[in-house]
């Protein structure tokens, strides 16, 4: 009987140990076998394991290899193992997966522990089960919304997914994918990011204590944020320096010792608005949207700038774009001084009061209220009511009490710029300045905006001097020119001093600019042939051809300028400006390559000649503060330009390897300096040439040479000399002999 009872318990307790343990494993085989076979929904394929789908930023590189921003839904940029520093992979392994390199996979011991503590013992602080190789897998294939007992059969799939990753990638190549794939939080999406925006470097160079705060932000982003929550990010940091001091990666020392550290960071957030060449990337985002559009992938769908990866490669230098930057903001931050003292106690506008009105209707803020039927009254009241808002000043930005219409009055009275810079052999453009502050002022004057150019249009028609064998010491008279225009009505343009009379060679009239002489090549030419060599030489915009084009008339922007004026530079070679050299795709591959039109426009005779020309602006003309004033002794050939009642300045300044262009005037043409003085190219926009050129003179890393001009080969037709040219006049007895 005692027998019977001990083989009945022995029974019993075989059934119970069938029921418990190996019923529960041979279900869990069934399920695991069920999912693999696709049962309860598809698995990733071979294929989608190679190639796991996660948006990726696409980078912006300029020509010296900084980035310089980047397009992205995620901010996120892979790396190699290789980038990543021994710090950061020991306190992932310490806080995450002790057991990586022990399991391929799946951490049997982890799901064990979690089983009997966590489940059975209700122990809280025992951990998670899952290995880093199983979170790539949830990373990469994000879990749907999905609750009860999908998540069971969710849970299996991953496990599957983590054991397949583990046979197609190495342990190192799943420790730098995990870190691709994680999110930070700040808007950083991977490791790179994230070193980027909180310490301002490489993951590489990441430190033990930067390396413990990153590692603790995968447990919660927000609540452990260094930023948000700096308290918690310290102590879970502490807790990431623990589990490696655990683990014997640290030892007692160093352990008290980073314990005891205050967290530093170098926070920056990556924003679209912030950080060098915002103008231009802005610019280069819109092009790039059109590129995308046009260019397909081997799969057949169009490349996206924001989720692809694309490495795209500009020819801007970065060094040469913070050059740039600064010498605007060093020079307009005391020009706007001049002149808001310049309008105290007056009001620009006062004759046009329709500018303050039609920048009222043409704001978000108007458009906003008006789409939702708010009547005219109310929308007053809107714009009169004062609210908290930050504003743009040269010093930084000022948070204040305005209201939206003080605000539209307040940005009017702004002067605006462009600027942009390019090697004229290249034709790569090396820096792009396309306003104040691109948060503030979104507007591109480079491209986008055109302006009145004033006299930096009068070198079209000394050109076309040169081009007809004038040399630039061909003297005439000082003397007011009446030309009949087609329309048969009467152009006669005054000197901008309303002084007259004696003689003045080309190359004295164009360096002070005198109005009367260029009327007088206009006459000897006509519109229609000045129209026809500005369109050689790259210029787009439309120009209507009437004889006051030769006074800088035509609106045209600072990128068709620059470009045009590189032909002097380029021997008479029009290269078109471009801001690209290259386009690859994630892996490297090569999209496209740029390559830019080149035109000859002019004659190499003809283009170093009007050099000459040119060169007087600065030696003895409108120019000459570049001199005295920023000590640049080297060869210079330039314009400046003032448009009619001083709403635009403009200087162009040549050297033999580098053309920039700047402009400067406020957004409306009615607000403006009240007098030449102040108003004039030479005074609001030759400064930042000035200041520009200067550092990158100063720059020995950049190499900018400041030899002269390369003079042609062969002996010129063209006297440049005027003694020898007067010299050979007086013997010939021709006072109309302008050339050899």
């Amino acid at each position: 009987m005692a027998e019977k009872k001990k083989q009945t318990k022995f029974t019993t307790f075989i059934r119970i140990f069938w029921i418990l343990v190996v019923a529960p494993l041979v279900v869990l085989v069934a399920l695991v076998a069920a999912t693999a076979s696709g049962m309860f929904g598809e698995l990733p394929t071979f294929e989608d394991l190679e190639n796991p789908n996660s948006a990726l930023a696409s980078e912006v590189f300029s020509s010296d290899g900084v980035l310089l921003g980047k397009y992205y839904y995620q901010n996120r940029t892979n790396v190699h193992y290789k980038d990543l520093s021994p710090n950061l992979v020991n306190a992932l392994k310490a806080t995450e997966d002790i057991r990586f390199e022990e399991h391929s996979g799946i951490d049997i011991r982890g799901l064990l522990r979690v089983l009997f503590k966590t489940v059975i013992l209700r122990q809280s602080g025992s951990g998670g089960g899952s290995t880093i190789t199983q979170q790539l897998a949830k990373n990469l294939f994000p879990r749907e919304q999905i609750s009860g007992v999908k998540i069971v059969f969710q849970k299996i799939k991953e496990w599957i997914i983590a054991v397949r990753l583990e046979r197609n990638y190495t342990k190192e190549e799943i420790l730098a994918m995990y870190l691709n794939t994680v999110e930070f939080g700040s808007n950083s999406f991977g490791i790179k990011s994230a070193s980027q925006t909180f310490f301002n470097k490489s993951p590489d160079k990441l430190t033990i204590q930067e390396a413990a705060v990153l590692v603790g932000l995968l447990k919660a982003p927000t609540y452990y944020s260094p930023v948000i929550n700096p308290e918690n990010s310290l102590r879970r940091r502490n807790t990431v320096l623990y589990q490696m001091r655990r683990y014997d990666m640290l030892n007692e020392v160093a352990f008290d010792s980073l314990k005891a550290l205050p967290i530093k960071l170098k926070y920056q957030a990556e924003t679209h608005n912030q950080g060098r060449a915002t103008y231009f990337r802005e610019f280069l985002r819109l092009y790039l949207a059109k590129w995308c559009n046009e260019h397909r992938k081997n799969d057949g769908t169009k490349y996206n700038i924001y989720r692809d990866g694309l490495k795209i490669y500009t020819t801007i230098d970065s060094r040469m774009q913070q050059y740039a930057e600064e010498a605007v903001k060093e020079h307009l931050t005391g020009l706007q001084k001049t002149f808001f003292d310049h309008w105290k106690g007056k009001t620009a506008w006062a004759q046009f009061p329709e500018i303050i009105t039609n920048g009222m209707k043409q704001s978000p803020r108007y458009k906003e209220l008006i789409e939702n039927d708010v009547d005219e009254d109310s929308i007053k009241t809107v714009f009169e009511t004062k609210i908290p808002m930050t504003v743009f000043t040269w010093k930084g930005e000022v948070d204040t009490l305005m209201s939206p219409l003080d605000s539209i009055k307040y940005y009017k009275m702004f002067l605006r710029t462009g600027m942009m810079s390019m090697d004229p052999h290249t034709g790569h453009i090396k820096a792009w300045v396309g306003g104040n502050d691109y948060r503030h002022f979104k507007y591109d004057h480079v491209k986008e905006g055109k302006r009145q150019v004033g006299s930096t249009f009068k070198p079209f028609i000394y050109t076309l001097a040169m081009q007809e064998g004038y040399s630039p010491c061909y003297k005439v008279p000082n003397a007011r020119v009446t030309i009949i225009g087609e329309d048969g009505k009467p152009w006669s343009p005054e000197n901008s001093d309303g002084k007259y009379g004696g003689m003045l060679s080309l190359k004295e009239a164009l360096a002070e600019s005198i109005n009367s002489v260029t009327a007088f090549l206009m006459k000897e030419f006509g519109p229609k042939a000045v129209v026809e060599i500005a369109r050689k030489m790259g210029i787009t915009s439309p120009i209507d051809p009437f004889p006051a084009i030769c006074l800088g008339t035509p609106d045209i922007s600072v990128y068709e300028m620059v470009g045009a004026y590189s032909t002097f530079a380029n021997k008479g070679v029009w290269t078109e400006p471009v801001f690209l050299s290259r386009i690859e795709d994630k892996g490297g591959i090569v999209l496209q390559e740029f390559v830019p039109k080149k035109v000859e426009a002019l004659s190499e005779e003809t283009a170093y000649v009007t050099l000459s020309l040119l060169k007087g602006v600065v030696e003895f003309g409108t120019g000459m503060r570049l001199r005295f004033r920023y000590g640049l002794a080297n060869p210079i050939a330039g314009k400046t330009g003032t448009s009619q009642n001083n709403s635009d300045g403009w200087f162009m300044g040549i050297t033999p390897d580098l053309v920039s262009g700047v402009w400067v005037g406020c957004e409306d043409r009615a607000i403006h300096f009240r007098t030449t003085h102040l108003g004039q190219g030479a005074n609001t926009a030759l400064p930042i040439w000035g200041l520009y050129m200067k550092k990158v003179y100063e720059d020995k890393t950049i190499g900018l040479s400041q030899a002269d001009f390369e003079k042609p080969e062969g002996k010129l037709t063209i006297e440049l000399d005027c003694s020898k040219y007067n010299e050979k006049k007086e013997n010939d007895g021709n006072n109309i002999n302008f050339g050899f």
